[in-house]
């Protein structure tokens, strides 16, 4: 009984420091693009990531509100989150993800949506993040592009309210309303062709 007993305890530790190492490797990344609805799925579909939670970043005040960033007084910006899997899907995809799925040609806004909170921005946590997030927009310049996206250091990532969580899900028919309304995906489109890698709508 008391080596059965101790091998269901190394067999647990065994999996509790398998899960802890899987946890512990997991990164994420902040990315601003406009509407955070329409920023999670891009990621939802993308193989090695683990969770696309819709926040606000980027201010100075803390746990702002939704009326309070939507203000455009805040600071802030409507943001994603993106836990991932470094060992499955890169930083680098992640940029190339980011890209396709913004207007990086405006200043203070995103499509139908206008004011600094719906800037685009990529909020870099450390140098080799920064470094690749240079280097994919010197990329876009290199093209053509006028790119006026900006990349800061990242500072408090707060949640957005539960009910922006998962809005295309949630809420389908009023998430296809606001995207087609707002000219979206006519938009990126035109810039980035209408055989675009990742899911789109």
């Amino acid at each position: 009984m008391k080596k059965l007993f101790a091998a269901i305890l190394t067999i647990t530790m065994v999996a509790v420091m398998t899960n802890a190492k899987a946890e512990t490797k997991l990164s994420k990344a902040i990315f601003a693009g406009g509407c955070f609805w329409c920023m999670e799925k891009p990621f939802d579909h993308l193989e090695g990531v683990v969770d696309v939670y819709s926040g606000y970043s980027g201010g100075q005040s803390e746990n702002p509100t939704y009326k309070e960033v939507s203000s455009g007084r805040s600071g802030h910006v409507e943001v994603v989150q993106v836990t991932y899997d470094p060992d499955v899907v890169s930083y680098e995809q992640l940029l190339e993800v980011y890209w396709v799925n913004i207007d990086p040609t405006v200043k203070n806004r995103q499509f139908c949506d206008v004011g600094p909170q719906y800037r685009s921005e990529i909020f870099v946590n450390n140098d080799a993040e920064r470094k690749a997030a240079e280097k994919s927009k010197q990329n876009l310049i290199n093209k053509g592009f006028t790119v006026t996206t900006q990349i800061t250091k990242a500072g408090p990532f707060y949640a957005a309210e539960e009910y922006h969580q998962n809005y295309y899900q949630k809420n389908p028919v009023r998430y296809k309303y606001y995207r087609y309304s707002c000219g979206r995906d006519n938009r990126l489109d035109d810039l980035w062709g209408k055989k675009r890698l990742y899911p789109k709508g």
